[in-house]
């Protein structure tokens, strides 16, 4: 070929490797210049593609969808600004390790860097927050080995993706009119355009035998040991991190992101209320550990932050490829699968029975600190007050094994882990916890309901959702099933909880401009837009949050639920929640836990 035209050969080969390479999904944002990939993706059967009108919006549908279904995934814009909106999620997509293959199309080097309409720089365009870049050829035909060069690109970039730390990577394609490409896009029946290349996947990171009795020679020697699990979505990582504390009798603090709160797994080791554990000074004194074990993300307590900061415990911190520690207080760093880990630690006795009153005291703060928070939340309800962290204490028991709760940043993921209690339904709890925005959360949600991996609801505060609207126009056009439930208080009620919001601030302007920058009051009926992008709508009563969501679950299309709440009042019975769940573990102190 003379190189004057876009050949199919090229574009079969790079898709096909895709393929190959374990990519199911692609999410395609429309427009010109990325016509020819567009086509190729299109063109296989192996790869299910997701149109979406809003590159920003598709990038975190792409992203929910890896996070649900645990497979790379692709996502493709066209050049210009188009791309510079899949940043956000790219982002998320580097902090939370989530294996994006980002694909842009571009115009050919000829027409950069002078005046050619929709051409920006694309080169290495999300910078440190990808991975790894590559940019491949104009298609044309004219390079020798071009469909090995392209298809060898596709498996080293999901290669790179998936490998620990998995994170996004950037492939930029440039094309030249015509668009279409020369030549038939379908895979060709009996072979592939050019062999596939396989990557081998490296085993997980496991512990050497010697580190392994080190690190439990470490835990048998601890009079006081404990768990702490941030953020943390391995499926056999529950069931190991749980075994390992109920063997050795030490206390987990688990994160609600931890997944260990709900499912079939043992929890009697499982500590659930930790928020309100450590603010009662008495027990955090009474109770300090000679040893803290650590595995997963940066969990969301701020109370359990600053604890983590100020404990003089020796700390051990299990990642298996990034460097998760925030605090600057680990005295080892243990570079391995955390699932591996637990089970290694667990595989020979640790002496339990000497920590039996140790972990005694932990279950009795927290069942302590459970009683008066389910006596609190069931007076509320007994009332009518509607109260935003009741979402999360009422759905824990109403939702079907296998549901997926995509919980939004802000307020709802701190209500999750204040409120969720524990559980043996099977839910997995997902979140974008990586940059923690309010942006894209319904769309990852919807990309986790695209997955097929079980019913999906999705909590996100107002800001978020009206930030996200577009997302359910991809909802209606995929015809996916979720439900939404829209935490409404008319503005960003997070700040109701900052020192932005105090009376005592006359220097800094406040409170008086405190509503115009911060509380953000913006009046827009959620459901009224809700209903106009095709969706069920209906508002949620206290006391039937969990049976309302329960019953729309069982409904296909899109539900929107809207709790209204004021942000005033929210942070009141926040305020006298947590005081009461203080108190309770301060009583029981008082009575006798063991110390």
């Amino acid at each position: 070929m003379s190189g004057d035209a876009t050949s199919a050969a090229p574009l079969r080969a790079f898709v096909a490797q895709l393929a190959a390479s374990g990519v199911r999904h692609a999410v395609v944002c429309p427009g010109s210049r990325s016509t020819p990939l567009a086509l190729a993706l299109r063109a296989n059967p192996a790869i299910r593609v997701l149109v979406h009108l809003d590159e920003r919006a598709g990038a975190y549908l792409a992203l929910g969808l890896v996070r649900a279904s645990r497979s790379p995934v692709a996502i493709l814009g066209t050049s210009g600004t188009a791309v510079v909106n899949f940043a956000p999620a790219v982002a998320e997509a580097a902090q939370g390790r989530v294996p994006l293959v980002v694909l842009t199309a571009d115009r050919p080097p000829e027409l950069r860097d002078r005046g050619a309409n929709q051409t920006i720089d694309q080169h290495r365009l999300y910078g440190s927050h990808a991975k790894w870049f590559a940019e491949l050829p104009v298609p044309d035909g004219s390079l020798p080995d071009e469909e090995a060069h392209v298809a060898w690109t596709a498996a080293r970039a999901v290669a790179i993706a998936t490998t620990a730390p998995a994170g996004p990577v950037h492939v930029n394609w440039p094309f030249r009119e015509p668009l279409v490409p020369s030549g038939s896009l379908a895979p060709e029946r009996g072979r592939v355009p050019v062999d596939p290349v396989t990557i081998l996947p490296a085993a997980p990171p496991a512990l050497p035998p010697e580190t392994a009795d080190e690190l439990r020679g470490r835990l048998a020697a601890a009079a006081r040991p404990l768990i702490v699990c941030g953020p943390l979505d391995v499926p056999e990582a529950a069931g190991a991190i749980a075994a390992l504390g109920a063997a050795g009798s030490i206390p987990i603090v688990a994160d609600a992101l931890a997944n260990l709160r709900a499912g079939a797994h043992d929890r009697s080791a499982v500590i659930t209320r930790h928020d309100a554990i450590l603010r009662a000074t008495a027990f955090r004194t009474a109770h300090a550990p000679d040893l803290v074990l650590r595995f997963g993300a940066t969990p969301t307590s701020k109370a359990l932050a600053t604890w983590l900061r100020e404990t003089d415990a020796e700390q051990l911190v299990v990642d298996d490829g990034g460097w998760n520690e925030p605090y600057l207080r680990v005295q080892a760093f243990v570079r391995a699968d955390p699932a591996l880990v637990a089970v290694a630690l667990a595989s020979a006795p640790l002496p339990a029975g000497g920590r039996a009153s140790w972990l005694e005291a932990w279950r009795g703060a927290d069942e302590a600190a459970d009683r008066a928070i389910r006596d609190a939340l069931a007076e509320l309800a007994g009332r009518g007050e509607p109260f935003e962290g009741s979402v999360f204490a009422d759905l824990a028991d109403h939702v079907p094994h296998g549901t997926i709760l995509y919980v939004g940043n802000s307020m709802p993921v701190r209500d999750l882990d204040a409120f969720l209690p524990s559980t043996d339904r099977r839910v997995r709890i997902l979140g974008n916890r990586g940059a923690s925005g309010i942006d894209g959360v319904v769309s990852s949600a919807l990309g986790a309901a695209a997955a097929g991996a079980g019913p999906v609801v999705a909590v996100v505060g107002d800001l978020s959702f009206v930030h996200d609207m577009n997302a359910l126009v991809a909802a209606r056009l995929h015809r996916l099933d979720i439900t939404v439930v829209v935490v409404d208080n008319d503005g960003g009620g997070i700040f109701s909880f900052l020192p932005q919001a105090s009376a005592d601030r006359p220097d800094a302007g406040l409170p008086e401009h405190y509503e115009e920058l911060f509380g953000t009051p913006h009046g827009t009926d959620v459901l009224a837009v809700a209903a106009a992008l095709g969706a069920q709508t209906a508002d949620l009563e206290p006391g039937r949050i969990g049976e309302a969501i329960a019953a729309s679950l069982a409904r296909p299309g899109i539900r929107v639920l809207r709790l209204r709440t004021d942000r005033r009042r929210n942070v009141e019975l926040h305020r006298e929640i947590t005081a009461a769940a203080v108190a309770a573990v301060e009583a029981a102190l008082a009575a006798g836990l063991p110390r």
